[in-house]
């Protein structure tokens, strides 16, 4: 058994969505450390050249909005344009809605289901044949973005925030029994509180956000590239449709109220 290289991207062809910022440049960048090469996307071309220039040559500006089907699909030919073949796919790009029941609009529900929910699937089937080209010799990856919000309620009343990334936590495990026979391993992330500009909570109150969690911390970018480097190597080759919670112990080890007898 030889474990010195189990982590290692070297010569992979890697997709983030939303990734010139917060969680999604974390990962892109920690993905270009381990040797791969990075194609960064996201609606605004000069935030992906802007990442691009900093995380130097490996990582490759590409944007797109791919909150529609159409989106997905142009996204899709200009890396097929570039490409022979993707290695990893990570969804990341995604949006929140917050507002009271009683005026919660038709509006935040369309948005966020289509970004957080329909895109990663069609996006992932718009690369289908490439993604089957990157598992010809190692598995290829598709790791999709999900949330704690997704496994248990916060305090805000996100609606449809909540329901996508429960959504899209189900909608992994179903792809990964669709897509393991091509050679493609589907996984997802749950992050907790990391610093970003949709979790300006983390970003602005960090120490008193961190006062929830067992870990004392909110969540730092090596936590994040740890836990996508893992799923994308050939360390993770063998999971398969599952979730990994990165959110230092809120969803799994935080203690309940007790009530004595």
């Amino acid at each position: 058994m030889d474990t010195s290289t189990l982590f290692r991207l070297d010569g992979r062809v890697a997709l983030v969505t939303g990734g010139s910022r917060g969680i999604g440049r974390m990962i892109a960048e920690g993905f270009i450390q381990q040797g791969a090469k990075v194609y960064v996307s996201s609606r605004k071309a000069a935030a992906c050249e802007e990442t691009a220039a900093a995380l130097g040559p490996n990582c490759i500006p590409l944007p797109a909005d791919v909150s529609t089907v159409e989106g997905c699909r142009s996204l899709a030919a200009a890396l097929a344009e570039r490409e022979e073949r993707l290695d990893i796919l990570v969804n990341n790009a995604g949006a929140a809605w917050g507002v009271p029941f009683e005026e919660f609009p038709e509006s935040g529900w369309d948005k966020v289901m289509d970004l957080n929910v329909k895109s990663p699937f069609f996006l992932t089937q718009s690369l289908h044949t490439l993604l089957k080209a990157g598992g010809a010799n190692q598995p290829a990856k598709v790791i999709n973005i999900t949330s704690i919000d997704g496994q248990r309620l916060n305090g805000w009343e996100t609606y449809s925030y909540h329901a996508s990334k429960s959504a899209l936590i189900y909608l992994t495990k179903r792809m990964a029994a669709r897509l393991i026979r091509d050679r493609i391993v589907v996984t997802s992330i749950a992050p907790g509180a990391f610093a970003s500009d949709m979790n300006k909570a983390a970003r602005d109150h960090g120490s008193d956000v961190a006062k929830a969690i067992p870990a004392r911390r909110i969540g730092v970018d090596e936590d994040m590239a740890g836990a996508a480097i893992y799923l994308a190597s050939r360390a993770g080759d063998y999971v398969v449709g599952d979730t990994i919670t990165v959110d230092g112990g809120l969803v799994n080890a935080s203690l309940g109220v007790s009530i004595d007898a």
